[in-house]
């Protein structure tokens, strides 16, 4: 086996590899055993797979682990990772974690583990980064140390809460996705601890990836207030359906507390029957007039915050230019755009002929219009023909899918029987 110094944190969402160069999935965790003497030995890797169900991947069918991939022999149990008695994952349940030093200088928290293989191919954990207890002053952080894991003994009783905040650095530049499973991979109190510690934009994107039972049982403990201050940055279709599973005094309370804007846009969605065009739409589609340009349209699509699927297509209608607009004219593709010179109106290039959805549309007819046109994104109309909004395909998909597809350990029984 290939051997260097590892620290831990690195390896979060990491790709693994099998012997072919084909991805086989991403660290999740790194798993550790405690022995009566010395540092904890590494006997494996959570790994998720396609299909989001956790596995366990043996140290010994690791061939080299390096930041930013890992090599494995190309044979891995695939059944669901089971946590064994004395078994500890170092991110969920290591990193974080008190620590008193042995000598009496004081206690720190880990913020990183390093693990490194000696001359027979086993991994331990060889150092631990720490930072020791903030300084006096008023601004002043903790100095940080290394140590060897003989140096230290973890502080008060088993089990003592690890820091959200170290946790949460080790998984600051993790996709909204994987940040999402690593949360539901932890135990439920530490979840709880790690979600309120989140900014509420990060919170926001996570939440978005969970099934709505997590969801739920994340935010149920928050005050009004937080949840208002995270409802306001998540997409309004999002807040919604999240909005319609809490009880309806407590969901009035929240609509309160946010941004009156936002706050108006769920309201629209919340009178939506869940499985219709309205329900499952979009507020906040690419609108522009006849007389905008090529140029100002490409502009609108390159704003970082405009989804793949959003992206697709800019709705063409009379004023005014926010939901819902004067009358529908049409739509224009972003591939058309592209074709024509820059100051061409898209008035002059638009897809009249393209049907929107009526707002009370069901999500069957939806879907067919989707399979049919091979679609990524359709236009919603009302009964005036003004736009309300824009459903994509991945807002069909999310109706569609089994209620807990978005759980890291649901399974399709077809494709693992396949």
């Amino acid at each position: 086996m290939s051997s260097t110094r590892v620290y831990v944190a690195r390896l979060a969402g990491c790709a693994v590899f099998d012997p072919l160069g084909d991805r086989v999935g991403r660290v999740r965790d790194v798993v550790v055993s405690y022995r009566t003497k010395g540092a904890p030995v590494v006997v494996g890797l959570t790994v998720e797979i396609p299909g989001r169900r956790r596995v366990f991947l043996s140290i010994n069918r690791v061939v080299s682990i390096r930041p930013s991939q890992i090599l494995t022999t190309g044979i891995i149990n695939m059944r669901r990772f089971e946590q064994r008695g004395g078994e500890v994952r170092v991110f969920s349940e290591l990193i974080g974690r008190s620590m008193e030093f042995h000598d009496g200088s004081g206690s720190s928290v880990i913020e990183d583990v390093a693990i490194e293989s000696d001359a027979n191919g086993q991994w331990d954990v060889s150092q631990l980064y720490l930072r020791r207890a903030k300084a006096a002053t008023l601004f002043g952080k903790g100095q940080t140390v290394f140590a060897r894991w003989e140096d230290v003994t973890p502080s008060g009783a088993t089990g003592e809460s690890q820091s959200a905040e170290h946790l949460i650095a080790a998984y600051s530049e993790l996709h909204p996705v994987d940040l999402a499973a690593s949360i539901l991979d932890l135990p439920d109190e530490r979840r709880i601890e790690v979600a309120e510690e989140l900014s509420d934009e990060r919170l926001a994107d996570a939440l978005e990836e969970m099934p709505e039972t997590e969801q739920i049982e994340i935010l149920a403990g928050m005050d009004d207030e937080r949840v208002a201050d995270v409802l306001d940055n998540m997409e309004p279709d999002d807040a919604a359906d999240l909005l319609a599973q809490f009880p309806s005094d407590r969901s009035e309370q929240i609509l309160d507390l946010m941004d009156p804007d936002e706050a108006d846009d769920v309201r629209f969605l919340l009178s939506y029957a869940p499985d219709t065009a309205g329900g499952l739409m979009s507020t906040e589609p690419l609108i522009a007039s006849a007389e905008t340009t090529v140029a100002e349209g490409l502009a609108m699509i390159r704003r970082n915050e405009i989804t793949p699927a959003m992206a697709a297509s800019i709705c063409v209608t009379l004023p005014p230019f926010e939901s819902p607009t004067g009358r529908f004219l049409g739509i224009v593709h972003f591939q058309r755009m592209l074709r024509h010179p820059p100051q061409t109106q898209l008035g002059t290039i638009m897809d009249s002929g393209a049907e929107p959805l009526l707002d009370v549309a069901p999500l069957g007819e939806i879907a067919r219009t989707f399979a049919s046109y091979n679609l990524v994104s359709l236009p919603v109309v009302d009964d005036q023909q003004r736009l309300v909004g824009v459903v994509t395909v991945d807002d069909v998909l999310d109706h569609m899918l089994p209620e807990d597809w978005r759980n890291p350990y649901y399974e399709n029984e077809r494709t693992n029987g396949a």
